[in-house]
């Protein structure tokens, strides 16, 4: 399955401390996770504002890098997505979808989940996610 995770995501679960549970769906064989050059950018900016800060350190950030770096796969991306959604900052992801032929996103965002599906990718939630890898 090839996944692409949405940075609020990432960001969730270095605040809330559960970076073992991000590890064990990284090491997944069944998963292959994309990440691109967007994605990290809006992730370093993202983990140094100061209202998110506040909950974590620069081990937290420098922990996901390299959790990051060890297990998704870094891919430039293609032609830009054209969709319907709200925030175009949202763009990048649904491109890469397209780049990565993803299976799925998985986000928080309620404007994304809306969604539900772009081309070929399902747009969903981690929990969802989670039920359909244990089937």
């Amino acid at each position: 399955m090839n996944i692409i995770i949405d940075t609020n995501l990432w960001v969730s679960f270095v605040i809330g401390k559960k970076l073992s549970v991000m590890r064990t769906l990284l090491a997944n064989p069944r998963v292959k996770i994309y990440v691109c050059d967007e994605l990290l950018a809006e992730l370093a900016d993202v983990s140094s504002r100061l209202k998110i800060r506040k909950y974590i350190t620069d081990d937290d950030v420098q922990e996901t890098y390299k959790l990051i770096e060890r297990y998704c796969c870094c891919v430039p991306i293609g032609r830009k997505a054209v969709s319907p959604v709200r925030d175009k900052k949202d763009l990048y992801l649904l491109s890469l979808a397209e780049t990565a032929s993803a299976d799925f996103i998985l986000t928080g965002d309620k404007d994304l989940l809306s969604l539900q599906a772009h081309r070929q990718t399902k747009i969903v939630t981690y929990k969802e996610f989670i039920t359909v890898v244990e089937e």
